[in-house]
This record gives structure tokens, sequence and C-alpha cells, in this order.
């Protein structure tokens, strides 16, 4: 819940900043100079970008949270139960040996959400954030097709 309680509160900093941000941009165009009305054109929009980039990382979350609520109703959600290292990281033999199987159940059910699921977690615990989220992408996208 700790990780749901941060994003709400950088959610809503963001729009303050944003706000700010967008009023001295709504200014610089009420200048009437061309250059600060260009540059005020330009200020507003880094709110725009960032407000998208936040909705769509939050449709994210709300989306893996979702997944996540279904495979634990059913019984599907993988345990972290592999061995670690006294650090707390996880054994990189375990891991391969994990990743490897869950490889293995992605090629075999390419079209099955729970797998690529799956795959997201070992690559998450492994600390692999880029493939994590692109392996929780494809099973979100499996997920709505299915």
């Amino acid at each position: 819940m700790t990780s749901k309680r941060t994003a709400i509160l950088l959610a809503v900093v963001f729009a303050v900043y944003a706000v700010l941000l967008g009023w001295r941009g709504v200014l610089l165009v009420g200048t009437g100079d061309p250059v600060a009305a260009g540059l005020g054109i330009a200020v507003l929009v880094i709110p725009v970008l960032g407000a998208y980039l936040v909705w769509r990382e939050l449709q994210f979350g709300r989306r893996t949270e979702e997944l996540a609520r279904e495979l634990a109703a059913s019984g599907w959600l993988p345990v972290d139960d592999l061995p670690r290292r006294p650090s707390g990281r996880i054994d990189r033999a375990a891991a391969d040996a994990a990743f490897g199987k869950y490889r293995a159940e992605a090629e075999a059910a390419p079209e099955d959400w729970r797998v690529w699921f799956r795959l997201s977690t070992a690559y998450d615990a492994a600390g692999d954030r880029r493939r994590a989220r692109a392996a929780m992408r494809t099973a979100i996208a499996h997920h709505d097709r299915g």
C-alpha cells in the first residue's frame, strides 16, 4: 500500500507543479511579445506531456494490480521463494533457472497472460526492470484480448 500512496502523492505534487508551470506559460503567451509567446507555448507543452506520462504510469500500475488480484484469486500468483544472498539480492543462478522455467512457459503458451505475468515478476525480482515492464505490458495486452 505504501507504493500506491507514494504514487498518489507524486501525482498530486506533479499536478501542483503542472498548474504553476502552465500558469507561467499562459502569462508568457499573454505578453504579446512573439518570442515570449513562443516560449510560453513551449512551456505549456511540458505539463501536458508530463500529465500524459503520469496518467500512463498510473494506468500501468492499476492494470498490474488488477492482474495480480485476479491471479491471487485463482491461486496462480507466483511465490518469491528464490534463494537470496546475504545482501538480500536474489542468487543469480537461481534467478537464471527461474527465468528459464518462466521463459519456457511463455514460449509454450505465448497467448497466456498468466505466464507473462509470472515472467515479469521473475525479471522484477532479479532487478531487470526494463524486461519486467515489457513482460507485464505483454501480459496486460494478452489479458485484454482474452
